[in-house]
């Protein structure tokens, strides 16, 4: 039986890979590289690329790249946008299950790197089980946790999650704007195009920002929202013009939850 492992390498940083990535890596013949058809972020391929070639010196393996299509923009209509999700991830599971019957013998393992951990906002873990319920190909898998961004975030800003007594919240841009000013306590955020955290410019909120976490590209600002939106705006603006690209997190959280050392 052939074997897949999707293994989390975390955001940019190729010594944030646990001791049981790098093992898995060891046990690993065929690697896949997926890249988008108009990939502008070429860094991330050359990341992942790198990481076999400081773990893997001396090993023998392969590494198939393979195109895969880019998702169609948008439609902030929530099931215009889930749609276009469900459809593009079919045409993924389509690649990716071509890949395992034709780039793989019987007994091999092969593998995803998969940016951050594949748990949070990754959507392969349901992609083998959509590609395995419809026998689309036969394979095992496995799955190895990855370091997210927002641990990276929290880090780099000397924070925890949340303080005694505090919840979190994990959500996107698009669905933060459905909040309220009042609602938003202790709020990570991920994938945000829509620079939502400007919707809350005239609140107390405190922001924990960063971009290409983990990388030498790293950017990080921190401090009251209305005091240094407008920082964050330009650093992303240049960054992009720069970089072709950009990956940011933030936490959004409120004065009563301010960081007890301050106080």
């Amino acid at each position: 039986m052939k074997k897949i492992y999707l293994i989390g390498i975390g955001t940019g940083n190729p010594e944030h890979l646990t001791i049981q990535a790098i093992n898995a890596l060891k046990m690993v013949n065929v690697f896949f590289i997926l890249e988008k058809e108009s990939e502008k972020n070429e860094d991330l391929v050359k990341l992942r690329k790198e990481i076999l070639q400081r773990y893997l010196p001396n090993e023998k393996y392969r590494v198939v790249v393979a195109k895969i299509p880019e998702r169609k923009k948008g439609g902030r209509e929530l099931e215009v946008y889930k749609e276009r999700v469900s459809s593009w991830r079919r045409q993924k599971a389509e690649i990716i299950s071509n890949l395992i019957n034709n780039k793989m013998v019987d007994e091999e393992t092969g593998a995803i790197l998969i940016w951050g951990d594949p748990s949070l906002y990754d959507g392969h873990i349901e992609i083998m089980n959509y590609i395995l319920k419809r026998d689309m190909a036969k394979f095992q898998y496995d799955v190895i946790p990855g370091i997210t961004s927002m641990q990276v975030l929290t880090a780099k800003h000397k924070i925890p999650l949340n303080y005694i007594a505090e919840s979190i919240q994990i959500t996107t841009g698009r669905r933060l704007k459905e909040s309220q000013p009042d609602d938003v306590k202790n709020v990570v955020v991920l994938l945000d195009n829509y620079l939502t955290y400007r919707d809350f410019s005239d609140t107390d909120l405190n922001i924990y920002w960063g971009a290409y976490l983990g990388t030498e590209k790293e950017i990080l600002v921190s401090g009251r929202l209305n005091e240094v939106i407008n920082e964050i705006i330009k650093t992303r603006n240049e960054a992009k013009k720069k970089y072709g690209w950009i990956m940011e997190t933030y936490i959004l959280r409120s004065e009563d939850n301010e960081d007890p050392r301050k106080s």
